[in-house]
């Protein structure tokens, strides 16, 4: 009886390795497959979108969804809520930015635009690249320690955590290629790193995704010429929104701050302020630096501010008037949400799938 029940169980053993084999092998296979070129970035739903955003980002992203089939863009909602939010406040930005990205030019039958909180593995993962990334690594970025500065205890798990969540962002689509400023460099950094160790620790799993720089323009705050312009920024009169009204475009742009000199030159390191509004209006025009320059020969500086105005008004016109009609029909934009969130999460429930029996999840 003993004798039987051991062959039993040494049966039954062999059959658990057994499957424990194939698991493996299965998911070695899909490994083995070659990953096509995958493309992720996300933006998050707080404040309105301005011309910044759209010259630094949206537009790369409206070229890349047309130059490449697998394309994904994200409002990274639960990012968003590092900071305290307004639950009504957000719920509406969501659908806003929404509408923004559809009217300046992506197109969900092009790339797949979701809510990143409508898919759950986005933090299943985050959970699990956090158990491989120690307190030191997070405590070095520079962003972290911007936001907080010395009063590191007002500080949220989630504003120190960020850049795991970014990097499950990124990693649980096998992401290949992200496209990314100079300031979310660091960022890119710790999702290719986490990449490695999980990589490291339970075979080759994970593309280490690379970054597309691009040639965007870098737009400056029109209050402080040598910061960027930003969505966080408490003076409003610092950036020009996209839903911004012709007089707002003309008053914010009479107030950018420039220098005594009255010419019109390009000179980014010595005239900061004067070079940012050209840099806009070269972006906006479609003209080089050196013919608006030209062009302007004789206008003082105030008069070529309106000049600017009218520019990039016109640029911004029909962004605003797609926006506005976009924004009368809630439904549509939160099926295109529903619809990306379909797509992305089929992706998501995949790969995590491989994550779980891996790590050794059951």
């Amino acid at each position: 009886m003993a004798a039987s029940v051991c062959r039993t169980c040494a049966s039954q053993f062999r059959f658990k390795a057994f499957n424990f084999v194939q698991v493996s092998k299965s998911i070695q296979r899909r490994l083995s497959t070659p990953i096509s070129m995958r493309i992720f970035s996300g933006i998050q739903p707080t404040g309105v979108p301005h011309i910044g955003n759209y010259l630094g980002a949206i537009k790369q992203w409206k070229d890349l969804q047309e130059q490449h089939r697998h394309v994904m863009y994200s409002i990274v909602d639960l990012h968003s809520i590092a900071l305290p939010q307004d639950p009504k406040q957000l719920k509406t930005s969501i659908l806003t930015t929404t509408a923004i990205l559809l009217a300046c030019g992506i197109d969900p039958e092009r790339s797949i635009l979701f809510q990143q909180s409508a898919v759950k593995e986005h933090a299943e993962l985050a959970w699990v690249l956090g158990c491989k990334i120690t307190l030191a690594r997070l405590n070095s970025f520079t962003q972290w320690k911007a936001k907080v500065g010395s009063d590191k205890k007002k500080a949220c798990v989630g504003l120190f955590t960020y850049p795991v969540l970014q990097s499950a962002d990124i990693l649980l689509y096998k992401s290949t290629h992200v496209p990314v400023g100079d300031d979310q460099k660091q960022h890119l950094e710790m999702a290719q790193e986490v990449a490695r160790i999980f990589n490291n620790n339970y075979g080759e799993f994970f593309p280490i995704p690379k970054p597309i720089f691009g040639n965007v323009t870098k737009v400056k705050s029109l209050r402080d010429p040598t910061i960027k312009m930003s969505k966080s920024d408490d003076q409003m009169l610092s950036r020009i929104e996209l839903l911004d009204t012709h007089d707002q475009i003309v008053k914010k742009l009479k107030k950018a701050v420039t220098d005594f000199t009255s010419e019109v030159t390009y000179d980014p390191q010595s005239r900061p302020g004067v070079s940012n509004i050209v840099m806009i209006h070269s972006a906006v025009s479609g003209k080089t630096v050196e013919d608006i320059c030209n062009e302007v020969k004789g206008l003082e500086t105030a008069e070529y501010k309106l000049v600017v105005a009218e520019a990039v008004n016109a640029f911004i016109e029909p962004i605003r008037y797609k926006v506005s009609s976009l924004l009368q029909d809630k439904e549509y934009l939160q099926d295109v949400l529903k619809t990306g969130a379909d797509k992305a999460r089929k992706i998501a429930e995949k790969n995590y799938n491989d994550v779980k029996q891996l790590v050794g999840f059951i």
